[in-house]
């Protein structure tokens, strides 16, 4: 049976998305990418989850544990411990930092101990500048079971009537957004989360929409099938949400306001729906360009961890194209000298995305090569 590779494609062109707008692209391309790009991960998160997990918690759970947030303490803890060293060999420095001017400084002995427990008890205390993207693991990895352990909550409270399981999803949905709007009206923080919460929040709605998608996915898919249609559909969807951009600007920026978060649940889910028939015409198709998505979808937390490390490479060579200050290669996450001027972003995305690749790549064919050797010398 051929596989559906819609939904990994759709991921590809979000993690492409996603570092196009760190590298810092013309300004309205970015707050057009910030309008869905993030809770497109969520929303192809949550159409994967199953009730079944409803009764076998433990193996949601120990998925979640290994898919997020194994990775995220391994490189967490890597990039703690090679921070100081950055400062060593010019990587990071005490000048240049992000656009507002915000610097990091070598930690002492005893930060560095603060920032480990924090990594492994709240998923935080990682290196704001060479893990800037890192906040994901977090807000999915919470938003993932929070939707889990609501869903079970209200099954267990609702099962007296019938067919409850029907409006359970979208009873959560409505729980999340009251809760963040209440949260951002009155600018209140779930303490016991970096960050405030407002992400992982935002992130079990945009999960539990994933969810509800996927019960009406192949009609939808029925309903888009003539060719005009998906186009003019999509091509709808894009001006809304370039719409909302340009007017109504708002992202999972943990800081959001009242009328940030009004403004992202639209455009939000109009911008998954643009992708997904955009993934859609292109997993008809069964040429390099499909292939090449697949494998970016299927490896995005690579490119989550890495992308920003990569930038540095490109750095290098803006430096020396307009004769820059060495020490520039430490802004975060990218030089912002000329960056709306020129085209830079374009070599920033192609180093984004294909150097975290091409590792992957490289690791996978020694892990093949290994366990060949190793299959070779036990046959002996």
């Amino acid at each position: 049976m051929k596989r559906d590779t819609t939904i990994s494609i759709a991921k590809g062109i979000a993690i492409i998305l996603m570092v196009i707008a760190h590298a810092e692209a013309p300004g309205w391309l970015c707050n057009f990418i910030f309008e869905f790009h993030m809770p497109l991960f969520f929303i192809t998160a949550g159409y994967f989850f199953s009730t079944k997990y409803l009764n076998d918690e433990a193996t949601f759970v120990k998925k979640r544990i290994k898919g997020l947030y194994i990775p995220f303490v391994k490189w967490a803890v890597f990039f703690l411990i090679i921070h100081n060293w950055m400062f060593d060999i010019g990587i990071l420095n005490e000048v240049y930092g992000n656009e507002s001017g915000g610097v990091l400084h070598p930690w002492s002995w005893h930060q560095i101990q603060q920032n480990l427990w924090n990594i492994f008890t709240a998923m935080g205390g990682y290196d704001a500048f060479l893990c800037g993207a890192f906040w994901f693991f977090r807000g999915l990895f919470v938003a993932s079971i929070l939707y889990l352990i609501i869903y079970k909550v209200l099954d267990s409270c609702l099962s007296r009537i019938p067919r409850n399981s029907s409006f359970i999803p979208y009873l959560i949905c409505l729980i999340m957004l009251l809760l963040c709007g209440w949260k951002t009206w009155e600018g209140l923080k779930v303490i016991n989360l970096v960050q405030g919460g407002y992400r992982d929040m935002m992130g079990c709605f945009f999960f539990g929409i994933g969810f509800i998608f996927r019960q009406f996915a192949e009609k939808y898919r029925n309903l888009i099938s003539h060719y005009y249609t998906s186009v003019w559909t999509t091509i709808i969807f894009a001006i809304v949400v370039y719409l909302f951009s340009k007017y109504l600007t708002a992202n999972m920026n943990w800081r959001s306001s009242f009328q940030q978060f009004l403004s992202l649940p639209l455009p939000a889910i109009l911008g998954f729906l643009m992708t997904y028939n955009i993934s859609g015409w292109i997993d008809r198709c069964d040429n390099l360009f499909k292939h090449s998505l697949v494998y970016i979808g299927d490896h995005t937390l690579n490119i989550f961890i890495f992308h920003i490390v990569s930038y540095k490479v490109v750095s290098l060579i803006k430096i020396w194209y307009y004769g820059l200050d060495i020490r520039q290669i430490g802004c975060h996450m990218v030089i912002h000298d000329y960056s709306q001027q020129d085209y830079f972003w374009i070599l920033y995305t192609i180093a984004g995305v294909g150097l975290p690749l091409a590792g992957t790549w490289l690791c996978e064919k020694a892990k093949l090569k290994f366990r060949e050797y190793r299959a070779s010398s036990a046959a002996q």
